[in-house]
C-alpha cells in the first residue's frame, strides 16, 4: 500500500494509475492533510470468455429479422428516403 497527498495525486495520477494497471501497487490511499480519504484500487479483470457469447445457442435468429425495420423507424420519427 502506498500513500500519497492529494496534490501529488492530482500531479501524477497518470503514473499513480499506471503503477495500479501493471500491478507496481496493489492500493494507493490518497491523504489531505495527512488524514487518508480515498483508496485507489486496479478494478478485477473479466475474462473475455465470461462476458462474450454467454447465449450462444439459447435462442435463434429467423430469417426475416428485418423485415419490420421500415415500420420501426417510421414509429420512431425516421423519414425514408422516398419521403425525402
Amino acid at each position: 500500500m502506498h500513500t500519497v497527498s492529494l496534490f501529488e495525486a492530482k500531479t501524477h495520477l497518470s503514473r499513480i494509475v499506471e503503477s495500479l494497471v501493471v500491478g507496481k501497487e496493489d492500493q494507493v490511499v490518497i491523504s489531505r492533510r495527512g488524514r487518508p480519504v480515498a483508496r485507489l484500487t486496479p478494478l478485477s479483470k473479466t475474462p473475455v470468455s465470461k462476458r462474450i457469447g454467454v447465449a450462444r445457442g439459447r435462442f435463434s435468429v429467423p430469417d426475416d429479422i428485418d423485415r419490420d425495420n421500415a415500420t420501426i423507424a417510421e414509429l420512431f420519427g425516421a423519414r425514408s428516403e422516398e419521403q425525402e
